[in-house]
């Protein structure tokens, strides 16, 4: 078969060419640039997903530190617990029935309480009473009449409280006693 090519078929094809060739050229150029912001979205994400990356690492070391003391706080607790349930136990099993409290009375205002007379007589010194001092029972004076005075309580069941350990003596009332 043989065709004969015209002048104007060569004419219509060099401008279907020319317009091909802008067609491609156009699609070239939008591929390039759709390929340019797909680049720039990617390193974006790329970007925000090492920051990601870093900021879970960072977290998680700060949430095992957190953790780690989490744990010393809890055994800490549960230290304290035991303890104080053991100085509860102890506290009930100790009956208060009998025991004494001593007070240091600053001219007959109440200043301290002790557990026992040695650990008054200990402290003392520390408020300008010599160590050795003898300390003598108020008898008729009052308690306000002397600058350092000390007094035993007993636990009292029947009141569900303390009492004085020594009452002074009653006296008689006109002719009674």
């Amino acid at each position: 078969m043989i065709r004969l090519v015209t002048a104007s078929r060569l004419e219509r094809l060099e401008a279907a060419a020319s317009v091909a060739r802008e067609h491609a050229r156009q699609t070239s150029s939008a591929a390039n640039e759709a390929f340019g912001r797909h680049m720039r979205e990617l390193y974006a994400v790329t970007d925000r997903a090492e920051r990601a990356e870093a900021t879970a690492t960072e977290v998680g070391t700060i949430l095992a530190h957190a953790m780690a003391e989490l744990s010393v706080a809890q055994q800490e607790l549960l230290l304290k617990d035991i303890q104080i349930r053991r100085l509860r136990e102890e506290q009930a099993a100790r009956s208060m029935e009998g025991r004494t409290l001593t007070v240091l009375l600053h001219y007959g205002e109440p200043h301290n309480i002790y557990a026992c007379r040695e650990d008054l007589y200990a402290d003392t010194a520390t408020h300008g009473v010599p160590a050795g001092a003898a300390w003598v029972p108020l008898g008729e004076r009052a308690a306000s009449a002397c600058e350092w005075s000390c007094a035993a309580f007993i636990h009292d069941a029947t009141s569900h409280g303390f009492r004085r350990a020594s009452l002074p003596a009653p006296k008689p009332v006109g002719e009674a006693a």
